[in-house]
């Protein structure tokens, strides 16, 4: 994740059953910056836990007290599935709860009632300590390492040439956003460079080559230039 990290791009998932805080938290949560998907029950979940790993979201917001199945219950679920942080909202704030949520694989506990801006704080003191922890940022099944200026498709590296490389994490720090080939040329060549557009299309030509299956990721923009998007 880079940048600001309420930027567009971190998704929150919230799994509240009462409407008007739910509806409350994701109206904050959107003027906050943030992508926000909800669930008011299990089935909401449940057809999280069917996605693909370019699909969860960066964060789960959970309550404990759900009908139909508890919060405690879809957390095992989740943790079989994803590393994914989760927060607990609830209004259970016994020791024994606590406890139970952080075996469980809860990476923070907030008891109800409580501040936005308090719930704000530990959305973003979780995200700064998770981005902190990890070195690779995944998008779809490409997974980039930026210290170690590796890429990896389905678990396996590839090995690109250093301007493959800075083509692809351009296009992938801007993901959904078309880039020109003039503008490309002159944030990773330089303006100085003296060449065509052409070379942006003979990277992208063997970027998407070495990477295959995720190749479909980089998008021609006709008459524009290229955007990269996980399908």
């Amino acid at each position: 994740m880079e940048g600001n990290i309420t930027q567009k791009s971190v998704k929150v998932f919230l799994v509240e059953d009462e409407d008007k805080l739910r509806s409350t938290i994701e109206e904050y949560l959107v003027m906050s910056g943030y992508v926000t998907e909800c669930a008011r029950d299990a089935d909401g979940v449940l057809g999280l836990l069917s996605r693909s790993e370019g699909e969860w979201p960066d964060l789960i917001l959970l309550d404990i007290m759900l009908p139909s199945m508890s919060g405690f219950e879809l957390l095992k679920q989740i943790r079989e599935k994803s590393e994914v942080p989760v927060i607990i909202l609830t209004a259970r704030c016994s020791e024994e709860d606590q406890l139970r949520g952080f075996a469980l694989g809860a990476d923070d506990y907030l008891v109800k009632p409580f501040l936005l801006s308090v719930l704000k704080a530990h959305i973003e003191a979780l995200l700064r300590r998770v981005n902190g922890n990890s070195r690779r940022k995944s998008y779809g099944i490409i997974s980039v390492d930026r210290e170690g200026h590796k890429v990896f498709v389905n678990g396996e590296e590839i090995i690109l040439t250093p301007k493959e490389y800075e083509v692809l994490n351009f296009l992938m720090i801007n993901e959904k956003i078309v880039l020109s080939r003039d503008r490309m040329l002159d944030e990773i060549w330089g303006v100085d460079y003296n060449g065509t557009d052409r070379s942006v299309d003979t990277i992208i030509k063997q970027l998407r080559l070495k990477l295959g299956d995720a190749g479909r990721y980089i998008d021609t923009i006709y008459g524009t230039g290229y955007r990269f998007e996980v399908k």
